[in-house]
């Protein structure tokens, strides 16, 4: 047998056999014969690509119910402090596990915005790498979030400073995800839970914020033990979250108040919470900080902002070189390539040459 007829032998499938003796489930339809003991494989395959379709629909399900349970909760608190409470249409999904409502319309804030974010419950997947990450990274715990941004109204905050109360147990991803923070030092405060840190610039400006202000005082909101399992940090920033690329003026720094909560499986559980942090930003307009605070604070800002600006023209610098030398390697190639053959061969050469007389004048410098 030739070579070609064994490889053709090789890749031609085994006839079907199908076995005279069958005691399973048998269709019969005029000369067709369906035989399902004899597709176990297919059958399973089939069952796994239906449990996996039904799993996206639940996901989806799931995931919205959870947000809009959250939402429908807290709406009544909503409806009471602002003019427009909810998006226009209601809550905004953006994708299978993220979702935003935008409320605006009250004094000394510009707009919220409730973000949700949910784990991927629609895709297994992802799902399934979530659960075997958790076993590798011991810090790594995902779970449903909801995160109220708070966007200060103009003179609502008219000190700049950085400051925030943060859960023990997520400082670390804290640290890693917010630039703004890096502005602070991260302390205890005895009258706080034990599960609690304060990340804040100087101790004044924690001390103001802590001190009671007529009735509502922040010490007693978070002592709560119905709202601990669920609170993740509440920060106050003058500074964009992510580094930014170029220093920007004091007078265009927004200010934001930022409240991020675990999801609670009773979406009821976290409205005193909330409605509290309304008064919390009412009362930022009454801090009164010692001037030396304020120059400390001060010089920190342009301090951070003339290392951005060197940063920045560093960066740039290196990039007109980058193109300088991408500029002068098109030109050496567009030159090269008008040359004949034997005129190009005598141009490397004498590139080589001038090579090797700079390597060797490097050399005798270190000598």
């Amino acid at each position: 047998m030739s070579f070609f007829s064994q490889l053709l032998a090789g890749l031609t499938p085994p006839p079907v056999v199908t076995p005279e003796q069958y005691d399973g489930w048998e269709y019969r339809w005029k000369f067709f014969v369906f035989r399902p003991a004899t597709l176990k494989l297919e059958g399973y395959i089939a069952l796994g690509f239906l449990v996996y379709v039904l799993s996206i629909f639940y996901g989806v399900a799931r995931n919205s119910s959870k947000a809009k349970g959250w939402l429908n909760a807290h709406l009544p608190v909503y409806e009471k402090q602002f003019s427009k409470p909810q998006s226009k249409g209601g809550l905004i999904s953006d994708g299978y596990s993220d979702y935003i409502n935008f409320s605006t319309g009250r004094r000394n804030i510009a707009s919220l915005h409730s973000l949700f974010t949910l784990r991927p419950r629609h895709d297994l997947f992802q799902v399934l790498y979530q659960t075997l990450w958790t076993l590798i990274d011991l810090h790594y715990h995902p779970v449903d979030e909801v995160q109220l941004d708070f966007k200060l109204a103009s003179g609502a905050l008219p000190q700049d400073f950085v400051w925030a109360i943060v859960a023990k147990d997520d400082l670390l991803s804290v640290k890693k995800d917010r630039w703004d923070l890096t502005f602070t030092k991260t302390t205890e405060n005895p009258a706080l839970p034990p599960t609690l840190s304060i990340m804040s610039e100087f101790a004044d400006v924690t001390e103001n914020i802590l001190k009671p202000v007529g009735s509502f005082s922040l010490i007693e909101v978070l002592k709560d033990p119905k709202i601990q399992p669920y609170f993740r940090s509440l920060s106050v920033t003058d500074q964009p979250r992510a580094r930014p690329s170029a220093p920007i003026p004091a007078e265009d720094r927004e200010k934001h108040v930022i409240l991020n909560l675990r999801l609670p499986s009773n979406s009821a559980a976290t409205v005193s919470l909330v409605s509290s942090i309304f008064q919390f930003i009412d009362n930022l307009t009454k801090l009164n900080l010692r001037p030396e605070t304020k120059s400390k604070l001060k010089k920190a800002r342009e301090d951070t902002d003339k290392l951005i600006k060197e940063d920045a023209e560093k960066e740039a610098r290196e990039e007109q070189l980058d193109q300088k030398a991408a500029d002068k390697r098109k030109a050496r190639e567009e030159r090269m390539a008008k040359l004949s053959a034997a005129d190009q061969k005598k141009e490397l050469d004498r590139e080589r040459k001038r090579s090797m007389r700079k390597a060797q004048g490097k050399v005798a410098i270190r000598k």
